[in-house]
């Protein structure tokens, strides 16, 4: 039995091919660890998953890989070995390195840093008279799940994703070309892959001459659409325009006025094409999505929900085993706590950069995925009146605005995000 504290992290993904070998956070770490080499005995730190990309390796096998991470991290699992010379240190493998489970040897070697390596999905620990369930949380995710626990040539589709095209964004991404491809990894859901590849393929790839001449139309499409409209209403006779006057005031501006009204024109009239042209497309692909949902081609989402199986399974395991009151999980990325009836669901986040989806502020310019930190570790705690949640931030600079282009700045302005974690929440003893 622990007696705790127990802390958690998960979602660190550390390696890859290329550029996915650069672990931002690794001073972080090991400040972190080495805060945990002071620790009462008693301490145990649980990585729940995910700790190692090997996913993201394409050109090396099997425990190789580990050997690889050695030569290329020896600070940082030096780090682990004194601290877990102090403290006890349980990793969990999560889909990203599941293969951990696959071959003895990596057991063996993890040993030799004081890691112990849970073979099994899901470990329970007891604090304060209450049970708490780790797991990573991809055996929920259908298109994470390994139903052959502990089989090297598991291959579900998440792992097809990340060789052909996480794997794939890390040879092309470099610090002097590409480099935004390296943050692929961090895009939750992957349904926002094709948005993120289109507002980086606008904000940084463009040619600057069509980007600037292209933004401010962008920017007024909203406005020239409805004006388009309202022309054709004018047209139709229904409604009646001031074009006459609106004329007159630009022509006292001499030739600006003449470009200004010429482009408001050109605007309006591509405009106005795009909204003709873009009615019968969206019934046309309404009319088709209903009929593939309807024939039931496609039974899944690309990616898991991020909350609802957990809930579920939570609410399934509170109900079976009643001292079992804290169900934490990570695999989403997303830290948060959730109380239900029985207990709280618990996500301890992730070590990786996290992209926040910020739309623009008029016009139909492409969302901004604009970066921040959110490193924590989650805290549980015996205390008097039951077991302690609590995150515990570990500091690091936003990498925006560096990490972002002047428009994406501008397009952003004033709306950058400030995540927060979870507030401490105590689980009341019965």
């Amino acid at each position: 039995m622990v007696a705790g504290p127990i802390y958690v992290i998960s979602d660190l993904h550390i390696g890859g091919d290329e550029q996915l070998e650069t672990v931002e956070f690794e001073d972080e770490l090991l400040n972190f660890l080495h805060r945990l080499e002071s620790a009462a005995p008693e301490t145990e730190l649980i990585i729940n998953g995910d700790f190692l990309g090997l996913w993201e390796f394409t050109e090396t096998e099997g425990p190789e890989k580990l050997e690889l991470l050695l030569d290329r991290y020896p600070e940082l699992f030096e780090q682990l070995r004194a601290t877990g010379e102090q403290i006890q240190i349980t990793l969990l493998s999560g889909n990203h390195d599941h293969e951990l489970v696959a071959y003895e040897t990596y057991e063996e070697i993890l040993a030799e840093y004081n890691i112990t390596l849970e073979t099994d999905p899901s470990v329970t620990r007891a604090l304060g008279g209450q049970q708490i369930h780790f797991e990573h949380g991809h055996q929920r995710d259908p298109n994470n799940r390994i139903p052959d626990w502990g089989n090297p040539f598991a291959r579900p589709l998440g792992y097809h994703y990340n060789t052909e095209l996480v794997s794939r964004a890390g040879k092309l991404a470099s610090p002097g070309q590409f480099r935004w491809l390296g943050d692929i990894q961090t895009v939750t859901p992957t349904e926002r892959i094709p948005s993120w590849f289109l507002s980086k393929y606008v904000y940084w790839e463009m040619n600057p001459l069509l980007r600037y001449a292209l933004i401010p139309f962008l920017l007024l499409f909203n406005l020239s659409a409805v004006v388009a409209i309202a022309a054709g209403l004018d047209i139709a006779g229904v409604v009646s325009l001031p074009t006459a006057q609106l004329t007159t005031l630009l022509d006292q501006f001499g030739t600006a006025g003449s470009v200004v009204l010429f482009l408001l024109y050109l605007n309006v009239a591509v405009a106005g094409l795009l909204v003709l042209i873009g009615i019968p497309v969206y019934l046309l692909r309404r009319d088709l999505t209903q009929t593939i949902n309807r024939m039931g081609l496609f039974e899944t989402d690309l990616t898991v929900d991020p909350e609802r199986p957990y809930l579920k399974a939570a609410e399934k395991i509170f109900d079976q085993d009643p001292e079992t009151t804290v169900f934490c999980y990570g695999h989403t990325h997303r830290p948060k706590i959730k109380e239900l009836e029985g207990g709280v669901l618990v996500n301890s986040g992730t070590w990786l950069k996290r992209l926040h989806r910020r739309g623009g502020p008029i016009g139909v310019l492409p969302p901004v995925y604009y970066p921040s930190y959110q490193l924590c570790a989650v805290r549980f705690e015996a205390v008097e009146e039951g077991l302690a949640v609590e995150y515990e931030a570990i500091e690091k600079p936003s990498p925006a605005p560096e990490e972002l282009t002047l428009t994406e700045r501008l397009v952003t302005l004033g709306r950058s995000p400030d995540p927060e974690l979870p507030d401490r929440t105590v689980v009341q003893d019965d």
